[in-house]
């Protein structure tokens, strides 16, 4: 048969392979233009949420601009924790570790810079990027351990990484200065935004512009190819590497991506406060982590917002206790130790019995529930 007879000549272009950046947009390679649509959707999504926030945040007080921050830079954790728990499958109960392995590499940064007298408004992105590089390579280390392990073996090793990380500051006092953590010169807002610009509502800029570029990096992961690889790997592996996709490969991506993204968390969380101590990010702060993406929703992004919220106002839940009661003061040091962990327990029971995915899937439900009955009409 020649290639006359099967339609085809010998000049016709031969079929290219997509680029790897075209494999991390949305949609097929293949088709441009749903990934096109999907990846604009997701700008104007990010730039709308970017605007409310910044509106907000013009009309808030110090601390609650704070607060802001703080659901920012839990989100950058959450939105990749997301992906590797409810994308890929895998547990991790390690995550804190790699908040602080984030945290402190931004510190080591911003004091080398500081001893040395450099100053430049390129200092602060250089110290999250290299935040992201150095969590994103511990992450392909327990990635590749990972890939061998499943189940409870998996959240052992992650579990020990989450208790071997801060004995490790506190074994090299030299470097990382102990129990008493480091401090590194507080960020300050550009000089052109006026003398009196509240320093907190900057924070909070910086924090929404790193939680704006982790989610939308993520959204369209999840809609890439790549995305579609990491949940056949969770969904069935024997399928998955039948198909051609190697399982290994794709599950240490999902824990490389992850790392990154707890790594900025981490880093923009140190900046928030200028100090970064290994009692910050103690083995709770793992489990945190864990049952907040649960609650807000395993498996979706907006679930993963809802987590980042939960995650800060129920670590304020002890301290609002104390400020409103008058209890003894062996109590209240009681309650700021168990009360968040307890009261976020009871919270996970309650939405798996009532919402079993999550507050993202009982919201989802309640808006199906109330067009059906909107179209019925």
């Amino acid at each position: 048969m020649t290639a006359t007879r099967t339609g085809l000549s010998t000049a016709d272009p031969q079929p290219t392979r997509p680029s790897p950046l075209r494999r991390l947009l949305p949609g097929p390679p293949g088709n441009p233009v749903p990934g096109d649509s999907a990846l604009l959707r997701h700008l104007i999504l990010a730039g709308l949420a970017g605007t409310i926030v910044v509106l907000v945040t013009n009309q808030l007080e110090p601390y609650q601009n704070l607060q802001v921050a703080r659901v920012c830079a839990f989100l950058c954790v959450t939105a990749g924790y997301t992906v590797l728990v409810g994308l890929n499958g895998q547990l991790s109960l390690g995550h804190g570790a790699l908040m602080a392995t984030g945290a402190y590499t931004v510190a080591l940064t911003q004091q080398a810079f500081d001893e040395r007298a450099v100053q430049g408004r390129w200092i602060l992105p250089l110290s999250l990027l290299l935040a992201i590089a150095v969590t994103a390579v511990v992450g392909l280390v327990i990635g590749l351990a990972a890939a061998r392990l499943r189940g409870p073996y998996l959240a052992g090793v992650t579990l020990a990484i989450a208790t071997l990380v801060p004995a490790i500051t506190t074994i090299f006092t030299e470097v990382f200065n102990g129990e008493q953590g480091l401090r590194f010169p507080s960020e300050t807002p550009p000089a052109f935004l006026g003398a009196y610009f509240q320093p907190e509502r900057w924070l909070a800029w910086i924090a929404l512009v790193a939680a704006l570029l982790t989610m939308l990096l993520m959204a369209n992961l999840v809609r890439s190819r790549i995305g579609r690889s990491l949940r056949a790997v969770r969904d069935d592996e024997v399928a998955a590497r039948l198909s051609g996709i190697h399982v290994a490969r794709s599950q240490v991506l999902a824990f490389v991506v992850s790392a990154a993204c707890a790594g900025l968390g981490g880093g923009v969380y140190a900046v928030l406060t200028a100090t970064v101590a290994p009692g910050k990010f103690a083995l709770d702060l793992s489990l945190f982590l864990l049952m907040a993406i649960v609650i807000g929703g395993l498996g979706s992004l907006a679930g993963a917002v809802w987590g980042a919220i939960l995650l800060v106002a129920l670590q304020e839940l002890p301290s609002l206790i104390t400020e409103t009661f008058t209890l003894p003061s062996d109590l209240a040091q009681r309650l700021e130790g168990n009360l968040a962990l307890a009261v976020f327990g009871l919270i996970l029971i309650v939405v798996m019995i009532m919402a079993p995915a999550g507050l993202q899937g009982a919201a989802r439900s309640l808006a199906a529930r109330l067009r059906r009955r909107a179209s019925s009409r």
